[in-house]
């Protein structure tokens, strides 16, 4: 008898709580759905179902066994769809959420290549920089940067992201370069208004500083660094091109805080759609490893 038809029917009947519904769900009679979970029983040497002619109880071999065949039934249903969309082509329209400055260097050449790949696929992508509600906003995927917390959302890490400390040489030659972490309390600092700052090691120092301008725009506070208006601690993927020009110098290479990683987030793994499956395989991997934006 089939081992897994025999799951199906135990844990029909402790959902539905009754043979009778069990075997409505599953289409077939409530005599073969008692076949099911008897031969099951036998083949475990263990009760699962209490029976009486008026009652059904769920034992706590029986409780624990269907916690766990849903899981795996679960999983064969996911393998099954992933197949299945393997090979379907992807379709349809992919809403993205990406952080702005991120999305405006670096997927430009990411989502012509995709669309090539999956010329089905038209993409809406949504640049913010806030943590948009993905079910609640409808979005498909959302592109984060940082350390994700625990949440039901399903996360990928696509590549890490390093931060770099970086000033303009015209402001070291006048204010001095810093030798250490605090050295930084002399200094101008242009602070990023998102930046988690409990998640920076330097975060004490760099509270020290003076907050000569804060903005929510990575873009706009290194182009101040460059202008010569302070000091700021810039993911590579902004100012990695500054830093290969001369443009910029980096700062206390030795304290650079711990990489935050880019995720791909979405909402569930089971029955993804086509184009959301296709998009998280092409993007993993697609920016090399290390990202070639820190090739500086």
């Amino acid at each position: 008898m089939d081992r897994i038809e025999t799951m199906r029917a135990l844990v029909a009947v402790v959902r539905e709580g009754s043979f009778t519904k069990a075997a409505e769900r599953l289409q077939m009679s409530p005599q073969l759905v008692s076949k099911y979970v008897g031969k099951l029983e036998e083949q475990l040497g263990a009760r699962l179902l209490q029976r009486t002619t008026r009652s059904l109880h769920v034992t706590e071999a029986g409780a624990r066994y269907a916690q766990r065949a849903e899981l795996l039934l679960d999983e064969l249903a996911d393998m099954d769809q992933q197949l299945g969309n393997f090979q379907q082509e992807a379709k349809g329209e992919l809403r993205i959420s990406a952080p702005v400055s991120f999305a405006a260097k670096h997927m430009g050449p990411l989502l012509s290549d995709f669309r090539q790949t999956h010329p089905e696929v038209t993409v809406d992508l949504q640049l913010n920089d806030r943590k948009v509600d993905i079910v609640d906003e409808g979005f498909d995927i959302a592109l984060r940067i940082g350390r994700l917390r625990d949440s039901s959302l399903i996360a990928k890490p696509i590549a890490p992201i390093k931060l770099v400390l970086c000033a303009s040489p015209a402001y070291l030659e006048k204010q001095g370069t810093p030798a250490q972490p605090k050295d930084l309390a002399d200094h101008h600092f242009l602070r990023y208004s998102y930046l988690d700052a409990q998640a920076i090691p330097l975060n004490q120092h760099l509270q020290q500083a003076r907050h000569s301008l804060v903005c929510n725009n990575g873009d706009l506070l290194t182009q101040a660094a460059i202008a010569g208006a302070g000091i700021a601690l810039q993911p590579t993927f902004i100012a990695g091109d500054a830093i290969k020009r001369g443009e910029l110098v980096a700062l206390l290479t030795e304290h650079t805080p711990p990489p935050f990683n880019l995720y791909a987030v979405y909402s569930h793994r089971t029955h993804l759609a086509s184009k959301v499956r296709a998009f998280i395989e092409f993007i993993d991997g697609y920016f090399g490893d290390p990202p070639y934006w820190d090739g500086f």
